[in-house]
This record gives C-alpha cells, sequence and structure tokens, in this order.
C-alpha cells in the first residue's frame, strides 16, 4: 500500500489488537474452567491437553490481532511480508513448545497407566520431546523460505560421524530402550545384579539407569551394563514374594505341637504385621536331622521385597516368645569332644658295635 496512514486505520488497528487481548483473556478463563473439570476425571491425558493449551490459545489470540492489525495498516508489501513472517514464527515457536509438551506427558501418561510406575523413566519422554521439537525447528526453516533438503542431506552424512564417535552413548540409549520396552525392568522395581549392586530403580533415562539403595543411596549403572549382566527383578512377574525362615528345635520336642505352634505364630503375624500377605497359607516344612536340633524351614508371604526384614523381625521375636511358653526348647549348637590318653612309649636303648656305639641310644616307635 502506497496510502497514507490515517486516523481510520489507527482505530482499527487498535480494535484488532484488543480483541486479540479481550480473546486471549477470555480464552485463558474458559481453559481455566476446563482445566478443574479435567482434574477430576480419571484419565491424566486431559489435564496435559488443557494445560497445553492454555499456552498456545492466548498466544495464537494476540498473534492473530497482531496480525488483523497488520492488515489493515497501510504497510507496505515487504513490511507486511516480514510481520506476516514474524508472527508466523512466533506462532509455530509457542505451537511447537506446547505440543512436544502434550506429546510428553501424553507419553508419560500411558505408560503410567500400562505399568503403574513407568511415568517417571524419561527415556522416552526425552526421545519423543526431541524429536518434535525437531520437526518444528524444520518447519520454521521452511517458513522463512529456507531449503530442509540440504540440511537433511548434511545430517545425514553427519549422523554416520556422530554415530561412530558416540558409540558407547547410542549403545547405553538403545539397551535403555530395549529394557523398556521388554519390561524386564521399570521404575519403582527392586532388582539385584550379579555384581551385587540392588535397590529399588528410580529412573531410566537415555544413558543410565539410576538404582536407590535400602541405605538411599543412589547406585548410577550405564544401561549396556544392566542389558548385559545377569539380573534378579524381585517385583516381577509379582511384587508379592515368599520369605524363608530357617529354624531348629531340640530332639526331644514334640513334632506336632512344633508345627501346631509355629503355624498360629505365622498366621499371627500374617494378618497384624503392616506389609505381610494376610491370606497366605502358613508353610512349615521340616527337613535335617542335624547335630544338635531338627531343622525346618518356615514360608512367610510378604508384600514387597523391604517388607520383610520387618516381617523376619516380629517373625523371630514372637516365635522365641511362645516357644519359651510352651516349653519348646530351641538349643544351641554343641558338640562332644572325647580325648583318650596315648600309651606311653619305650626308650629302648641298644648297644650298637663299632662307631654306631658312640651314637648313643636308638629310640624305637
Amino acid at each position: 500500500m502506497n496510502r497514507t496512514l490515517t486516523l481510520d486505520d489507527l482505530i482499527l488497528a487498535g480494535i484488532a489488537l484488543a480483541a486479540g487481548l479481550v480473546a486471549a483473556f477470555l480464552s485463558r478463563a474458559v481453559l481455566r474452567w476446563l482445566g478443574k473439570h479435567a482434574k477430576r476425571t480419571r484419565w491424566s491425558g486431559d489435564d496435559v491437553v488443557v494445560d497445553a493449551l492454555r499456552t498456545v490459545v492466548p498466544w495464537a489470540a494476540l498473534a492473530g490481532g497482531a496480525a488483523s492489525a497488520a492488515a489493515v495498516l497501510p504497510l507496505t508489501r515487504t513490511v507486511q511480508h516480514h510481520t506476516n513472517q514474524i508472527l508466523t514464527v512466533l506462532l509455530i515457536f509457542v505451537v511447537t513448545l506446547s505440543a512436544a509438551r502434550v506429546v510428553a506427558g501424553l507419553v508419560r501418561s500411558v505408560t503410567m497407566s500400562r505399568s503403574g510406575v513407568a511415568g517417571s523413566a524419561t527415556i522416552f519422554v526425552n526421545i519423543t520431546r526431541i524429536l518434535v521439537l525437531a520437526i518444528g525447528f524444520l518447519v520454521v526453516l521452511q517458513t522463512l523460505g529456507i531449503s530442509i533438503a540440504p540440511l537433511l542431506t548434511a545430517l545425514g552424512v553427519g549422523g554416520l560421524a556422530v554415530a561412530l564417535a558416540l558409540q558407547d552413548t547410542l549403545a547405553n540409549l538403545f539397551a535403555g530402550v530395549h529394557i523398556l520396552a521388554s519390561k524386564t525392568v521399570q521404575p519403582g522395581d527392586y532388582i539385584r545384579l550379579s555384581t551385587g549392586e540392588e535397590g529399588y530403580v528410580e529412573d531410566i533415562n537415555w544413558r543410565q539407569t539410576t538404582v536407590r539403595q535400602l541405605s538411599n543411596n543412589l547406585v548410577v549403572i550405564p544401561n549396556g551394563q544392566l542389558a548385559k549382566t545377569n539380573m534378579t527383578n524381585f517385583t516381577r512377574p509379582e511384587q508379592q514374594l515368599t520369605v524363608l525362615v530357617q529354624v531348629g528345635v531340640g530332639y526331644e520336642s514334640d513334632l506336632e505341637q512344633v508345627e501346631r505352634v509355629t503355624t498360629e505364630v505365622v498366621a499371627e503375624v500374617m494378618t497384624e504385621i503392616t506389609g505381610a500377605v494376610p491370606e497366605h497359607e502358613p508353610a512349615v516344612r521340616f527337613h535335617t536331622f542335624g547335630d544338635s536340633r531338627i531343622g525346618f524351614t518356615v514360608i512367610l508371604g510378604v508384600g514387597e521385597f523391604s517388607d520383610q526384614y520387618r516381617i523376619k523381625h516380629e517373625f523371630i521375636k514372637r516365635l522365641h516368645r511362645r516357644y519359651r511358653e510352651e516349653g519348646i526348647r530351641i538349643p544351641s549348637p554343641t558338640r562332644t569332644v572325647a580325648l583318650q590318653q596315648a600309651a606311653a612309649q619305650a626308650v629302648i636303648p641298644q648297644q650298637r658295635s663299632g662307631e654306631d656305639a658312640a651314637t648313643g641310644p636308638t629310640v624305637v616307635g
């Protein structure tokens, strides 16, 4: 346009900007109301979508108002073009960030709904977020008139060199993806490695797995090493597990009474102690005639790995007290040692002739 700027143009531009501001505030208020209702639902994905829209919609309204104001003003074609480009890039930038947040939140929501605890695993979330941001960056370049074909070609050639230089990093990345995809380990599981490390899996990211020990220390394990080592997962396929406690009683004990009393103590512990499994059926199995006792195994049911220490503690205390009340003896290890005095051995002197006699007597054993 080559005409002169008039008062009507300024008024129309102001109305367009004001309309954009009003639309931004109204949309934010409506989305805040929707967010309150979304929190009442069981699915967390709608919370993520509404939260992202609360960022995108107001900025889109402002950008639309600014674009309308620029359209009514008598700007030159070049200025109009650059203004539209700036507003478009700004809108793409906001949409890309919001889309990355939505996709990452949905991935976290889906993983949590499927495994219950995998929402803290950041590897999938980070990968999806990077992909969305990369797509948004390419769209911005295309909007600015920059051809992305040479860039994609350069990335393809350079990606090979980067892959060769970052072999260990990529190995850890794909090992982490494989671990989560195969569901052999998920955040929240209690694991024990053949190298001795054990604890709760806190997080699995693009490079390493963080394990929290019972002492609250963190152990950082590279994903490649975790994928190659032998591992015991105490949470899968079931979180509940059984614990074996070894007990022994004297040979004079009535084994029927021992079994009955022990079963009663197990049932008491299973119903009264937090972390035990109330529906666990008490089990007592005699197995060994020892040096001073008859050994047997008591099988306890626990809800998860760390509960076993508290349950063992209470079971041993109560079993010891009950045995004392019932007169059942728990013998301490004893051993009888018989000593025999050997017969004295005689020393018989023997006279030898010649030079041998000078050497003294000979001892006959």
